[in-house]
């Protein structure tokens, strides 16, 4: 079964081509390492909530926009050895692919789906 690392950031929005360069790079490995999707999302419609948001997770601040991006692998074991590869790969290293975001206020983290639903199929239990 699928298995999905999950990310929230605040970028700089006058950083958007910066981050959309650095990701191409960082995502471009994920696929070599065996992910079979990536997704960057530059936030368009993020409200503020009353209690919770995504602004706040991430500590976004007025000149911010939030990311929210994910990672499709084929299973947990081809993401440890993709991740694991990752950490290992120059490109990665902070001198060759620099992070445009305050890489101390991402959240992330790996899942389980439990339900996936697309058009014709039923919902798997």
């Amino acid at each position: 079964m699928a298995y999905i690392d999950g990310f929230v950031l605040a970028v700089p929005t006058a950083n958007k081509q910066a981050f959309i360069n650095q990701a191409g790079q960082t995502d471009a490995a994920c696929l070599e390492y065996g992910a079979t999707r990536v997704l960057e999302c530059w936030g368009d419609d993020v409200p503020a909530g009353k209690q919770t948001d995504f602004q706040r997770a991430v500590q976004a601040k007025d000149d911010e926009t939030v990311v929210f991006s994910w990672i499709e692998w084929p299973d947990k074991a081809t993401r440890d050895a993709g991740m694991e590869k990752m950490m290992k790969d120059p490109r990665m290293s902070p001198e060759n692919n620099p992070m445009p975001f305050d890489g101390k206020r991402m959240i992330y983290g790996g899942f389980d789906p439990v339900v996936t639903l697309a058009p014709g199929a039923r919902p798997n239990a």
